[in-house]
């Protein structure tokens, strides 16, 4: 992609999405995240009426008087983004490709951020780590993210969640709210959710196209998997297989859900087709509840 082309694009995303991250979501970004974490400030001696889950009992042992640990809210948070960047991101039978969507939804959420003064990064993951971009704060920061998940170089089959999840646990020491964004066609991840989740906020946002839910009745077609490679002929107009091909999605959706539920992570699905900012608006304020 020309330069002059992926400024264009670069410009065109933050104008629409600075405008709905000002008008519809700081408010509720803030109340969601704001405040939600404690660092420990000190220790000092226990008073009457102090919350005796605070208790320092190594501190207590040596003094022999009981003192407690005392917390702070965290101000200053950290928004990390883990996107799938993979061949089957950049795929599509609506006006946008999913990597195209999964652009503007960072770029929204980057802007609430930053309009809080909290720092933003990204990891950018096919099978492989394909870039780091530390946390950092203002404007500059997310027109680079953006451009970086236009401009990904000849995105690579395969999707790797477990690897990316766990650089991000090896990298990032201060605790970060981490919303990871991909169409999930992957497997063997579920302790990994588990690792990040005991340290981190993960949120995960699940973006699909309308054609992987239902198959259109085209024929009979050669099709092919973005994600392993492999090609076969499918005939569309059998309703067994749009059935089955149906079923195979349920399948999924219903299995992602009940690892998210085990692990305590919130999942937003988003499709395509659809507004993200409805989701966005009733996912924030579920968070305020």
């Amino acid at each position: 992609m020309e330069v002059n082309e992926i400024l264009k694009k670069v410009r065109k995303i933050e104008i629409k999405t600075k405008h709905l991250s000002n008008d519809l979501l700081m408010g509720d970004y803030s109340t969601a995240f704001k405040g939600r974490g404690m660092s420990f400030s000190e220790v000092r001696e226990y008073s009457y009426g102090d919350d005796v889950r605070h208790i320092d009992w190594n501190v207590t042992a040596r003094t022999n008087y009981p003192h407690i640990k005392v917390y702070e809210e965290e101000r200053e948070m950290t928004m990390m983004f883990l996107v799938d960047c993979s061949k089957s991101a950049i795929w599509g039978t609506s006006q946008q490709l999913k990597n195209e969507y999964i652009t503007e939804l960072c770029a929204v959420l980057a802007f609430s951020a930053v309009g809080n003064d909290d720092k933003v990064g990204a990891i950018l993951f096919t099978e492989k780590i394909e870039l780091y971009i530390p946390p950092s704060k203002g404007r500059k920061q997310i027109l680079r993210i953006i451009r970086e998940i236009i401009n990904i170089d000849e995105p690579q089959p395969g999707t790797n969640i477990k690897g990316a999840l766990q650089y991000f646990h090896s990298i990032q020491k201060k605790k970060a709210t981490c919303f990871l964004i991909s169409d999930f066609i992957d497997e063997d991840y579920t302790n990994a959710f588990r690792i990040v989740r005991k340290k981190h906020d993960l949120i995960c946002m699940q973006v699909h196209d309308k054609g992987e839910v239902e198959l259109p009745d085209v024929g009979i077609i050669e099709v092919f998997d973005q994600e392993t490679g492999e090609k076969s002929i499918l005939d569309t107009s059998d309703k067994k297989v749009q059935n089955a091909y149906y079923k195979n999605f349920e399948k999924k959706q219903e299995e992602l859900k009940n690892i998210c539920r085990q692990s305590k992570i919130d999942l937003v699905t988003l499709f395509t087709d659809e507004d993200y900012v409805k989701p966005l608006m009733e996912f924030f304020k579920k968070r305020t509840q």
